[in-house]
């Protein structure tokens, strides 16, 4: 009896130690599902029932949009073009219920979307020049597409290594929906996907109707944008000043982000969040929207997922 009580104490021991001890160097602490490596700066994992990066933001009624005061400020720090082509003025103001979910705390990284290309075999992010000149809106010149473009290893084509904890681009509406059924296709009871724009807005500002994650005062050194940024893509994890109230990163700057919103101008579009590395301030703000055709893949466009109990 005292030798079993003994060798039960010692198993129990055993266990705990297993489980006190940290995850391995350069890998998130959630496991495969979360993706691939993490730099060791990155901040810690948020705590919740899948083994990946998530926040959970409560269900309820919120209010999002912009109203005229909103709008005038965004014109006001949104520079000429703008305020030109009315950029602002399809924001409505509008009162909605939102359910529980849970959202990637960054955007879907280069090393993350590289772990479901080699598992899958799914397409790796590309686009040819001459794909890239037939989407038309051509702020950047494929020149500067060519540092973001996959390089062939020997174990396959790879994201370039200075920028594997920035957030993947050059994927488009499916491409991002894929990758969010794969990451959730072991899980059991949950489902994930791309976010909505109310989901994606409410994740941003919270339920008091802030103008930026972080408040309603613009601060540059919050967000990877053009007055103050780099001129490109930058580490998920490099702004945590940015963080809204739930603790979602990069929901200002790095990349405008995918939904699976359709733009009611069309069944060939959806709708677009966030604000890029080489934007003005006022289309940074959370209920800031435009949209381009689902098959676009551009340096400027990346993604996140979110999951829902079923």
């Amino acid at each position: 009896m005292f030798k079993a009580r003994n060798i039960s104490v010692t198993l129990l021991a055993l266990v705990l130690l297993v489980f006190s001890l940290p995850a391995e160097e350069g890998f998130a602490a959630g496991g495969r599902g979360g993706g691939g490596p993490v730099a060791k700066t990155r901040a810690p994992a948020a705590v919740n029932p899948a083994p990946v990066e998530q926040v959970f933001v409560p269900g309820g009624w919120v209010v999002l949009g912009s109203d005229a005061k909103e709008k005038e400020f965004a014109y006001e720090i949104g520079g000429e073009g703008a305020r030109k082509w009315r950029w602002f003025d399809s924001e409505a103001r509008r009162r909605v219920f939102v359910k529980d979910f849970y959202i990637d705390k960054y955007p879907v990284t280069q090393s993350q979307y590289h772990l479901f290309v080699r598992e899958t075999g799914y397409r790796y992010p590309y686009i040819s020049a001459d794909d890239y000149r037939l989407q038309g809106f051509l702020v950047h010149s494929y020149e500067e597409v060519k540092p973001y473009l996959w390089v062939r290893g020997d174990e396959g084509f790879a994201p370039p290594k200075v920028k594997i904890d920035d957030p993947v681009v050059l994927v488009s509406v499916d491409d991002a929906a894929a990758y969010c059924r794969w990451r959730g296709s072991s899980l059991k009871g949950r489902t994930f996907r791309l976010p909505y724009e109310d989901e994606w807005e409410k994740a941003a500002r919270g339920t008091d109707g802030r103008y930026f994650p972080w408040g309603n005062v613009w601060d540059g050194t919050r967000a990877n944008i053009g007055q103050t940024g780099p001129g490109g893509t930058t580490p998920v994890y490099k702004y945590p000043g940015g963080q809204s109230p739930y603790g979602v990163y990069d929901m200002a700057g790095n990349v405008f982000e995918w939904t699976l919103t359709v733009d009611p101008a069309g069944p060939d579009r959806n709708i677009l969040k966030s604000c890029s590395w080489d934007d003005m301030p006022g289309i940074c703000r959370g209920a800031a929207r435009h949209s381009r055709l689902k098959k676009s893949r551009h340096i400027l466009i990346g993604f996140r997922c979110v999951s829902i109990v079923r």
